[in-house]
């Protein structure tokens, strides 16, 4: 796979991930270094609910870590989903941002979601459950949660007629899957 074809699956995936957000009358956000993008011709800024600033008042270290997440959603005043995409960078970048955030705001509640291709799946999941990410206060593999690429396409595929009447906790009741391991 060249790097821009790759580049160009993050970009469909982060697309989508936006769309479907504000479709389901979310706000969205993408990380600060992707909002000049575009997908397929439509700007990323021309999203009916795209939004630049965090609603929540966070410590500056917590805002540019969370600010540099792919995609965020947030429903009134509130972050209710936080999306990594991993198609061309380690699985680590989006770990560590995720493990980042935990480790500065222990009490946040928000659902985590790494994504990346059907491919890479045991990799994400082995990965999440380094002792590194175990050992947070709240074990990574608790909140993060697992979306293929594969799946994310189908999904929306399956429900784009009907969007707007989507929870955001539906991405992590059909969509995703969890990265426990079962203990041995």
């Amino acid at each position: 796979v060249s790097n821009g074809k790759t580049t160009s699956e993050h970009t469909e995936i982060q697309w989508m991930l936006l769309k479907l957000g504000s479709d389901m009358g979310l706000s969205v956000m993408p990380a600060t270094n992707d909002r000049g993008k575009s997908y397929n011709g439509q700007q990323f800024n021309s999203l009916k609910n795209y939004k630049t600033e965090l609603p929540v008042q966070f410590d500056p270290a917590t805002r540019s870590t969370v600010e540099m997440i792919d995609v965020i959603w947030i429903q009134n005043r509130a972050i209710v989903a936080a999306f990594e995409i991993e198609s061309t960078t380690s699985i680590y970048s989006g770990l560590l941002r995720m493990s980042d955030l935990i480790s500065m705001q222990p009490n946040l509640n928000i659902p985590l979601y790494l994504v990346a291709p059907n491919a890479r799946r045991n990799k994400a999941i082995s990965e999440i459950n380094r002792p590194t990410f175990t050992r947070l206060s709240q074990p990574l593999y608790e909140i993060c949660r697992f979306i293929s690429f594969e799946t994310l396409r189908k999904g929306i595929s399956d429900t784009s007629k009907f969007a707007r009447h989507l929870k955001p906790d539906f991405i992590q009741d059909e969509i995703s899957e969890s990265c426990e391991v079962a203990a041995l």
